[in-house]
């Protein structure tokens, strides 16, 4: 199962060497939200992770800062989605971005097939916003969803939830609470989750 990181959209102490060594640590794909951000503070942040990891993140805001820093995947809210024409999403693709954006209903899909991926969720009630349930039965299955192995998992996402996670199909988790509730612990964190997710994978090969 592919684990995904989304930053804290608060500031934390340290947040850019922590991100740095997410990324030393295995760190595949790290989503940069920052919602209450000026520019000047994400490229702050931005000229302090290593060079080497831009292709890694995705950015949710002042995605104009994309091409300076050589990122190549950037993430649509809602909100941002409805702004944005196809024929750009279409530019950006061939440009070669990597584009997601986030969905709380699968009804959707077909109508977004100009994204690469998807955030659906919550999932399980979320960790970092209170009162953010999740509306899921407990027989929820992305069997016969379109683009199954497109669709991340998130809310609530954490180590006791792998089991869940792979019973209900998916392909991709999403995590924030988890790792950013305790950030000097978030490396450690981090590889909890990726090897019990990865031996969950392995257990079906």
């Amino acid at each position: 199962m592919r684990l995904i990181v989304i930053s804290n959209p608060a500031e934390v102490c340290d947040e850019a060497l922590i991100m740095n060594d997410l990324f030393a640590a295995g760190l595949s794909c790290l989503h940069v939200r920052k919602p209450d951000w000026c520019e000047q503070q994400l490229r702050v942040m931005l000229k302090q992770i290593r060079p080497e990891y831009y292709r890694s993140i995705s950015l949710h805001q002042h995605h104009h800062l994309a091409e300076m820093y050589g990122i190549r995947q950037l993430h649509y809210t809602e909100a941002a989605r409805a702004q944005v024409r196809p024929a750009d999403l279409v530019r950006l693709q061939e440009k070669g971005f990597v584009l997601s954006t986030s969905l709380h209903e699968l009804s959707r899909l077909e109508e977004l097939g100009l994204f690469d991926y998807f955030f659906f969720g919550p999932v399980f009630n979320s960790l970092s916003k209170p009162g953010y349930h999740s509306r899921l039965t407990p027989e929820f299955s992305l069997a016969g969803s379109p683009r199954a192995d497109n669709i991340v998992a998130l809310g609530g996402v954490e180590a006791a939830r792998a089991d869940s996670l792979k019973a209900m199909g998916f392909k991709a988790a999403a995590v924030l609470g988890a790792i950013w509730q305790k950030p000097e612990k978030a490396v450690a964190t981090f590889l909890e989750l990726q090897n019990l997710f990865l031996d969950n994978t392995d257990k079906d090969d």
